[in-house]
């Protein structure tokens, strides 16, 4: 039983809608949350108005409230069904802010709920940024020159005060909304008055700006008695001025000194302990790159979508551990189910490097800014870097966003910076050049330059074995390997899946969750040792949450996971987004974290021999890698290869509708610009262009005149990724969605629904 033996029904509050900067990291946290306070025997109340999520499905709460997040909806819940506590440290801004709210309402009193982990003073010396920097001074901490302001006059004589540029904080609010970096008084006012606004409690801090400084993470976890720990060190590749949900980040932190991330790593578990945080914290540093001065950003009481990464990248389950000790368990009381045996209270090593790439919008919005800053824009992300992210290249080559200087490219904040980087560096602009335009280490540099290198050496060496091998460790796939040295058949070569264990192998792991490593040519992975003996079926993930493709998708590979393991089949999944229940090392019987590419995820099905793959609850991502399951001759279960190309090639799609007489708006396949004109001629505007193989509306569009037609194709064209696009005349009128589940034989609609 939990050490708080009074608390016999808790009230767990979610996230909401998915939002830039607060996605399917929640969910997840959410769902572990729920797991284990059912599994203390404590009735679960849950309110969430999102239905894609996992955590709202009836297996996790015993009552789930649709309800919107506000105070006069959650008073109504709670006066209806009087919990004891209310969890609400794992479903992010939204939650924490909703807690606040009704606590200094005076509803948790009234009703007799106790605010599970941190308590109201912890939350408020953490968001409200100026108990923050009175805390951190106070305790010797350093922080950047900064003022609060509660109004635009006073923000305006603020930032004067200090200079610019500066950087605009707002409290209480995710993801760095509202916020920004002002460079004069002219656009300060515009991101102020922004600021103050989106704050619940209308203030911002005016910080004097320190972009170009590393930016250092520290997830820690903090118990009822005062135990600490640092979870994960994590620094950001990109320096301070760009939100970290925005940056690339690595783990552990590979450019700072020992003594450096001592010093910080002590500064975090000193903070923690002032705020009196009780379960999960995340702890956020600037450090100088010529110095060891540093100075502490920001602190967050509550999960994030850097707890996510640490968890995934550490094996410490820091959502679950978090809800034991809400419930009054100390870390040296918790086991660490990843070993066994080690407890909670005993920190992670990583014997291995962990990259997060960020997934950005900006491929489905063509005329979105791309700048970033303070303000998050990325929707989700991946580990295992560029391979995963899905934005139709399989190496560090990327065509340019605009036809600038590749100096003043440089020196633009934003998504295609690395390959900026990586196209200067085959120009031979000075690794010392690049590091001084984009304040990014020169250890980075190197990996980059490192990599240009041996493509150099691809195009103009026969591929030997020895060479062959290092473009393999340096992560270069097959085939872009086959399109740089013209050769067809490669060296024979097999990954090595590693285990995440938490501990440098200092025990043996129990959880089978993988990840590949390239070490030695001629070693076969035996994945024999992890199998019950019953037949094996892959479950391939959705990867990273974007605009079109979302939580929904894990919701459904977690449903596909649970249905084949009851029908006794030992069940595997291929993901690699850190955010999501898919990827939880209790979800399937084997993990891979793993990019949902050709060449990996074939690698893993040699490895595990399964008698089918899943494609259908993946979402598009699963869907397109049918062409290269078919080639290899892999069994797909459920909707055949033929029917599924036939519903997802617009050209192929429209035959077929043809030959079942089924009315749809007057359509043509073209190929090119000109064969596009001369479909419009017989369709006559407005007309639907529409790619094949895409969600959510990706790259579709509605033209209507030439101009239209000619952008939108060049652009279309420009990409690999397309080869045709069906034009179709666009008709405005009332649309409406039939949902159908079939056998084969037998068809059942189980909802109709219409678009308003």
């Amino acid at each position: 039983m939990p050490k708080n033996k009074e608390i016999k029904k808790v009230l767990v509050i979610g996230s909401g809608p998915i939002v830039i900067g607060q996605g399917a990291e929640f969910d997840y946290a959410g769902t572990q949350a729920c797991k284990v306070l059912k599994k203390q025997g404590i009735k679960v109340l849950l309110v969430n108005p999102n239905p894609a999520t996992i955590m709202t499905d009836n297996t996790f709460a015993d009552e789930i409230y649709f309800e919107p997040l506000t105070t006069c909806v959650v008073t109504r819940i709670i006066e209806e069904e009087r919990p004891g506590g209310i969890l609400a440290s794992l479903g992010g801004q939204t939650a924490l802010t909703l807690a606040t709210q009704l606590f200094e309402q005076g509803i948790l009193k009234k009703f007799g709920v106790k605010l599970l982990g941190s308590d109201i003073d912890a939350i408020k010396k953490s968001e409200d940024r100026e108990l923050f920097r009175k805390t951190m001074l106070s305790i010797g901490e350093p922080c950047v020159k900064s003022e609060i302001a509660k109004d635009i006059n006073s923000a305006v004589v603020a930032a004067r005060s200090i200079g610019y540029p500066v950087v605009v904080r707002p409290a209480y609010t995710l993801g760095g909304a509202g916020g920004g970096i002002a460079k004069d008084e002219k656009s300060f006012i515009a991101i102020a008055k922004e600021g103050l606004k989106l704050s619940p409690i209308t203030q911002i801090l005016v910080e004097k700006s320190i972009a170009g400084w590393k930016e250092i993470e520290f997830e820690t976890m903090r118990d009822n008695i005062g135990n600490a720990v640092s979870v994960c060190a994590m620094e950001n590749v990109d320096p301070v001025g760009i939100h970290t949900g925005d940056s690339i980040v690595v783990a552990p932190t590979l450019t700072i000194s020992d003594s450096d991330c001592q010093m910080l790593r002590t500064a975090a578990l000193k903070i923690v302990s002032t705020l009196g945080i009780k379960g999960a914290c995340n702890c956020q540093f600037a450090l100088n790159p010529n110095s060891s001065e540093y100075a502490v950003i920001e602190v967050n009481p509550r999960v994030s979508r850097s707890s996510a990464l640490a968890s995934k990248a550490s094996g410490y389950p820091i959502a679950k551990i978090s809800t034991l000790v809400a419930l009054g368990y100390n870390l040296d009381e918790i086991k660490n189910e990843m070993t066994g045996k080690s407890l909670a209270f005993f920190e992670p090593k990583l014997d291995y490097i962990v990259v997060k790439f960020p997934k950005w919008p900006f491929d489905k919005s063509f005329l979105a800014d791309r700048t970033l800053g303070t303000k998050m824009k990325a929707t989700g992300e991946v580990m295992k870097a560029v391979r995963g992210i899905e934005i139709q290249t399989d190496s560090l080559n990327l065509p340019p966003i605009n036809n600038k200087d590749i100096l003043i490219r440089l020196a633009q904040e934003n998504d295609v910076r690395i390959f900026t980087i990586y196209e200067a560096l085959k120009k031979g602009i000075k690794e010392e050049k690049i590091c001084e335009i984009t304040k990014i280490d020169p250890y980075f540099v190197k990996c980059l330059k490192d990599a240009a290198s041996v493509e150099k050496e691809l195009f103009e060496k026969p591929l030997t074995k020895e060479l062959f091998l290092k473009a393999k460790k340096i992560g270069f796939t097959n085939s872009f390997i086959k399109n740089l040295t013209g050769v067809e058949s490669l060296p024979e070569f097999n990954y090595e899946y590693k285990i995440v264990d938490t501990c440098s192998d200092v025990f043996n792991c129990k959880t089978p969750y993988f990840y590949s490593s390239v070490t030695d040519v001629s070693k076969t992975f035996d994945a024999s040792k992890y199998k019950s003996g019953k037949p094996v079926i892959i479950v391939l993930g959705s990867g990273p949450i974007r605009i079109g493709q979302g939580v929904e998708f894990d919701y459904s590979s977690v449903h596909c996971v649970w249905a084949l393991q009851n029908m006794g089949y030992d069940v595997v999944v291929v993901n690699n987004n850190p955010e999501t229940v898919s990827t939880d090392y209790e979800t399937a019987n084997r993990l891979y974290f793993e990019p949902l590419t050709p060449e990996d995820v074939m690698n893993i099905i040699k490895v595990e021999k399964p008698l089918g793959v899943v494609v259908a609850f993946g979402g598009q991502t699963a869907i397109n890698l049918i062409k290269t399951l078919i080639d290899n001759g892999v069994n797909i279960l459920g909707t055949s290869a033929k029917n599924i190309d036939t519903a997802e090639d617009r050209e192929k799609f429209d035959n077929f509708l043809e030959e079942l007489q089924v009315k749809r708006p007057k359509a043509t396949s073209v190929s090119s610009i000109d064969d596009a004109l001369k479909a419009v001629e017989v369709l006559g505007y407005p007309v639907l262009l529409r790619p094949s193989y895409v969600i959510g509306g990706q790259s579709m569009f509605i033209a209507r005149n030439d101009k239209d037609i000619k952008d939108f194709m060049e652009k279309i064209f420009s990409s690999s990724t397309y080869n045709s696009v069906l034009v179709d005349k666009y008709m405005p009128g009332i649309e409406l969605d039939v949902d159908c589940i079939s056998d084969g034989k037998t068809v059942l609609i189980p909802g109709i629904m219409e678009h308003i």
